[in-house]
């Protein structure tokens, strides 16, 4: 969100320029500072604030920050040319940044420390990375990639440093309008434009082109929609056309009253009367920057019954000057204190402390981070000077951010260099094995790098995280044999001990699964929405690839059905298909599910692991449901390796010191390595392949 101190300039130090382009020049570099435009930007904050406390919702309030942001700039560029003032952009965005750093570095830092302390081990990987594109203006893209689901319901589970992505569209506006107004100013010297003219051109094709954008993008992906540069553009776009037409526009006092009244309360009510998340950014979005628009275009009334007298009194003008602060502070200052406390949302009392606390903590941002470094007069001096500041000041969040992530990764590898005597996962099941492990050693993977226990591919995996599709390869091209990997989330995982015989038999693998998605032809419940339509597909690449032999699994375990494992009736029909065509299939029996996810429960029960696992009559039937279609298939061969999850009448969360589980459901890298040479023995065996 775009707050005061994102603004090139503070607000009374922002021109208001309402008797045109002549009475500019004759005011030369005078500026007038409009206290509504101060109060406006606090009544957004406000708004932001208590939608995300107390109404899990967003506001609209955002949108009104992008567009104010954006008319203050374009005040200022369009001032630069027409007192005929260079445009200055490097020495403009070392000023800029230099006043906007400091204070995220703050919260940053602060938040880091606060994670450590209050948060899961299981999430520290996850605030690291995002306190990286925060810190780097790239947490939109981040967030996008990820498809993060910005009105989930519980914000004790959302990331602390979540709130970024609307500082981080910001930031990249920050450096691309300034190229645009330069451009434009080039343009109307070179070839005698009006500029202002030039600009209302340039700045409508990119509200045309970007909402248009928005609107389909939103339609279609709403979820990635809403974190997309491209598809906000347009709010920025209409801040600067309002900059632009605002000296032009002459309303009689009536009209401004009525206008600026019109502007709150439509303003006010966006977040109670929209479907925000369903609808935002596209054209829904307009509400909320076209209630702004009115109440800048409104201006000064010079009535006691003016929107303004309200918006100019001082104690919205007075936040208006902690507003940025505020909003860095309010979301982390929740996500970690619902987290603390156990709670998935706050309620009156709660809110209200929190809402003190970000106060209070903005308060003392303000006057003892953000202040001293926008009154420091020696990086003004010169511009290597204020690249040093800026260095400085993110070297502040840098140095813990790469040392908490070099303090876990080097815990891991300590752990993991002594894994073969104190991890044994399922080794520690062979009958063979003697137990030589070091009793105090810790579990792996750790509770901070669980998350990341996915298949690991040299050539990488393309990913759609919204539709959960991963297209994998191991990078090995013209090899004597392909692996084809096709299913769900589960046969994924399993691609573990097969890319480790490929490694050493210089097979390729190719991977092509969807979560929540098995094979099957027939409609089941619980298959995600295009299951049927990627199956149909996959089916066709299989036949076209011809592989050397394709795996999937076979069953699946589902304890919510009350009978456990069982056999998806659609499962048969596409292994057949694929046998016909004279591909052998391996179909791997399904792993088990837990309670819950495992990592989360080993840190609430670090003394009892048996409190994490699951019965094994919950997940297996007493004999594999994939016998009763096995004389179907001759050409697929069946394999079970359920005693390795499930040796007794208990599917342990941890075996062999090592954590099964990633999640409730997949398992873990670390576990899957350890099983690898007991599947290689039983794959080469039933697909007849020899070593060498």
């Amino acid at each position: 969100m775009t707050q005061q101190r994102t603004l090139p300039l503070p607000a009374r130090h922002s021109a208001a320029h309402r008797a045109g382009p002549s009475a500019d020049r004759k005011a030369g570099r005078k500026s007038t500072f409009r206290p509504e435009i101060q109060g406006l930007r606090s009544l957004a904050v406000l708004m932001v604030m208590s939608y995300h406390i107390w109404l899990g919702r967003v506001s609209g309030g955002v949108d009104v920050f992008l567009l104010i942001s954006a008319f203050l700039m374009t005040l200022q560029f369009v001032g630069r040319f027409e007192q005929s003032r260079p445009m200055a952009l490097l020495k403009h965005w070392l000023h800029l940044f230099r006043r906007l750093v400091p204070a995220a570095v703050t919260v940053l830092v602060a938040v880091l420390a606060a994670s450590i302390l209050f948060l899961p081990r299981t999430r520290w990987l996850e605030v690291i990375n995002q306190g990286w594109a925060s810190l780097f203006y790239a947490e939109n893209w981040l967030l996008q990639s990820q498809a993060t689901n910005y009105y989930a319901s519980d914000h004790s589970q959302a990331s602390p440093f979540q709130h970024f992505w609307s500082l981080s569209i910001q930031g990249q506006i920050f450096i691309l309008w300034p190229l645009i107004f330069a451009g434009a100013a080039l343009l109307a010297r070179r070839f005698r434009l009006r500029y202002r003219v030039l600009l209302c051109y340039i700045f409508a094709l990119i509200f045309v082109v970007s909402l248009a954008y928005s609107i389909v993008f939103t339609l279609t992906a709403q979820t990635e929609a809403y974190f997309d540069t491209w598809a906000r553009l347009w709010e920025f776009a209409l801040g600067t056309l309002v900059a632009l037409a605002l000296p032009g526009l002459r309303l009689p006092r009536g009209w401004r009253l009525a206008l600026g009244w019109l502007g709150i309360v439509a303003m006010l009510s966006c977040g109670l009367l929209l479907n925000v998340q369903a609808s935002f950014p596209g054209y829904v979005a307009l509400w909320p920057t076209l209630a702004a628009a009115c109440v800048i275009a409104a201006g000064q009334s010079g009535s006691k019954f003016g929107v303004d007298r309200i918006l100019s009194s001082k104690p919205l003008v007075g936040l208006g000057d902690i507003s940025y602060a505020l909003y860095l502070w309010h979301w982390p200052v929740l996500v970690i204190a619902l987290a603390a406390t156990d709670r998935d949302h706050a309620g009156p009392i709660t809110g209200a402390v929190i809402v003190t606390v970000s106060m209070v903590l903005a308060y003392l941002t303000t006057r003892f981070v953000e202040k001293p470094w926008r009154q420091w007069k020696w990086p003004e001096v010169r511009r290597r000077r204020a690249f040093l500041a800026i260095a400085a000041a993110v070297t502040i969040a840098a140095v813990p951010l790469a040392g908490w992530q070099l303090q876990i990764n080097y815990a891991m590898a300590a752990a993991s260099s002594q894994a073969w005597a104190n991890n044994p996962g399922a080794r520690s099941l062979d009958p063979a094995y003697v137990d030589g492990a070091d009793k105090s050693a810790p579990l792996l993977p750790t509770l901070a790098t669980a998350a990341e226990e996915w298949p690991q591919y040299a050539g990488g995996c393309t990913a759609d995280e919204k539709q959960l599709t991963n297209v994998c390869n191991n990078g090995k091209e013209h090899a004597a044999k392909t692996v084809l990997i096709i299913g769900n989330s589960h046969a994924h995982v399993w691609a573990t001990p097969i890319l480790a015989m490929a490694e050493k038999y210089g097979w390729r693998v190719e991977a092509i699964t969807k979560g929540y998605c098995p094979v099957t032809v027939g409609p089941a419940a619980g298959l995600s929405e295009g299951c049927l339509d990627f199956n149909k597909d996959t089916l066709k690449k299989v036949l076209e690839m011809k592989p050397d032999v394709v795996v999937t699994t076979s069953t699946r375990t589902d304890p919510g059905r009350g009978n456990a494992e069982f056999m998806d009736p659609g499962w048969v029909p596409p292994i057949k298909s694929i046998n016909d065509a004279g591909i052998p299939v391996v179909a791997l029996r399904d792993t088990p599910r837990m309670h819950e996810a495992v990592p989360a429960c080993l840190e609430k029960n670090p003394d009892n692991y048996a409190a994490c696992g699951s019965a094994t009559a919950e997940n297996y039937q007493a004999a594999s449901p994939d016998a009763a279609v096995a004389g179907q298939l001759p050409d697929t061969k069946f394999l079970d390796f359920s005693r390795f999850f499930c040796p007794d009448d208990v599917c342990p969360a941890v075996i062999g010191n090592v954590m099964v589980y990633k999640d409730d459901n997949h398992v873990t890298r670390t576990y899957m390595e350890s099983l690898a040479p007991y599947f290689e023995t039983e794959f080469m065996a039933a697909t007849g392949w020899k070593a060498g």
